[in-house]
């Protein structure tokens, strides 16, 4: 089963989504598009010339994080192979099945719409990375789960012990980090995006109302507009990698 395309999904709440999509479509270059769902809970980021690879869900209870959605060929094929797997269904609505892995994290399935254009490089840095922060007892199982789901990706040992990266095959836009955490928590999962200058990038977020939270050797942490964490790595935005020593 090859996935065609890949969504980074921001999940918001209600109260500050308005926010969100505000500084979303700022540091992405990206504008917004019609307002989808029931309760107008989803919005997609569109770039100018490519196709787009973030959207945006205002969420009713909880403090948001992030998820994956999979455009693919046969979105039942992929359900059933992620339920053999050991995911679960939460929800089917023919053509968009939601799922949970085995540790938790929700994950969509839905129909690829010929998605191939890849977003630009927007002020030095790029939106490319789902990050799962996974607990210890359940890490090995997920990087399992997902290096059998994906069949087509690279599935690599990162950088640290505790990471471990999944690459897509060339021209999908958003790969996926698994990171082992220190406690047994739920699962969770932010954003990363990749950054030419990790300083510069900081004080342009900041500018735009983000907080700084916690810096690392190849990573600093920041907080958006809404409250959602989010991650500025040193990895190079056009091919996602750490540059040679690192």
């Amino acid at each position: 089963m090859s996935t065609r395309w890949t969504y980074a999904f921001i999940d918001r709440p209600v109260a500050r989504f308005a926010q969100a999509c505000d500084f979303w479509t700022t540091v992405t270059g990206t504008r917004l598009s019609e307002f989808r769902g029931e309760r107008r809970e989803f919005v997609t980021l569109l770039p100018e010339n490519a196709d787009a690879c973030v959207k945006l869900q205002a969420v009713s209870s909880g403090p948001g994080g992030a998820h994956l959605d999979f455009p693919v060929d046969d979105v039942r094929e992929f359900a059933r192979s992620a339920e053999e797997l050991g995911a679960r269904v939460v929800a089917d609505q023919g053509t968009l099945v939601v799922l949970r892995s085995p540790a938790g994290q929700l994950f969509c399935a839905e129909p690829w719409r010929g998605q191939s254009g890849r977003p630009p490089v927007i002020h030095g840095s790029r939106l490319d990375q789902v990050c799962l922060d996974v607990p210890p007892s359940l890490h090995e199982a997920e990087v399992a789960f997902w290096t059998a789901l994906l069949p087509d990706w690279d599935s690599v040992a990162g950088s640290l012990p505790e990471f471990h990266v999944l690459k897509p095959p060339p021209g999908l836009p958003v790969r996926i980090l698994l990171q082992r955490l220190g406690e047994e928590r739920p699962v969770a999962a932010h954003l990363d995006l990749a950054c030419a200058d990790i300083g510069a990038t900081r004080a342009e977020h900041e500018r735009l109302g983000a907080e700084f939270v916690a810096r690392h050797r190849n990573w600093t942490v920041l907080r958006d507009p809404a409250g959602g964490l989010y991650c500025l790595t040193g990895r190079d935005p056009e091919t996602g990698g750490l540059p040679s020593g690192s």
